[in-house]
């Protein structure tokens, strides 16, 4: 009924900061401020390269704000509630920005039909994880921060089984590295 198209064009990239334990977060409010400026660069360059963003809205939340020069897709299941709650914020460019209960592949269906040809999944791990789970992620950016949380929210959850190829791997600073891995369909 809504399953995506196979013959899309769209590319679906996920692009995340993870710790050596494998944790994009300790808990699901904490600002991603432990990256670093060239992790935060990197981010900045692929994301308006894509022109959209997919996240959650624990992840809009945490940003604090639509990020700017990119399309915004929040998914929630209450639409409506997060939008009445941001309504007063002048700061918020409401053209750029969408709430949605739709599934990953009635978003991607509708970005398509708006010309878009790539989207950077950002977080966080629901709905990385929904995305994953109807094999819909194309491409995967990993920093690499030399940081251990031990505890903390992981990249994807839940039982999975993708297989991957390291396409890239750069040194971003003194201590990160960018991983570029394809999805193998």
């Amino acid at each position: 009924m809504d399953n995506f198209d196979n013959n899309r064009k769209i590319k679906v990239i996920l692009i995340m900061a993870m710790t050596l334990d494998g944790k994009i977060a300790r808990h699901s409010m904490e600002p991603v401020d432990w990256t670093g400026s060239a992790d935060k660069k990197k981010f900045v360059e692929i994301t308006k390269k894509a022109g959209a963003v997919i996240m959650g809205s624990t992840t809009f939340e945490t940003i604090g704000m639509h990020l700017k020069d990119r399309k915004n897709i929040v998914m929630t299941r209450f639409p409506s509630r997060m939008l009445n709650k941001i309504s007063g914020d002048k700061s918020i460019d409401f053209n750029a920005i969408e709430f949605t209960d739709k599934t990953p592949s009635q978003i991607l269906n509708s970005l398509q039909s708006e010309g878009f040809d790539s989207v950077a999944l950002i977080g966080g791990s629901t709905i990385n994880t929904l995305f994953a789970v109807e094999n819909l992620i194309d491409e995967i950016y990993i920093t690499l921060v030399p940081k251990l949380f031990g505890n903390g929210l992981p990249l994807l959850s839940g039982e999975l089984d993708i297989n991957l190829e390291l396409e890239q791997v750069d040194k971003l600073d003194n201590n990160s590295i960018l991983l570029k891995y394809n999805v193998i369909k």
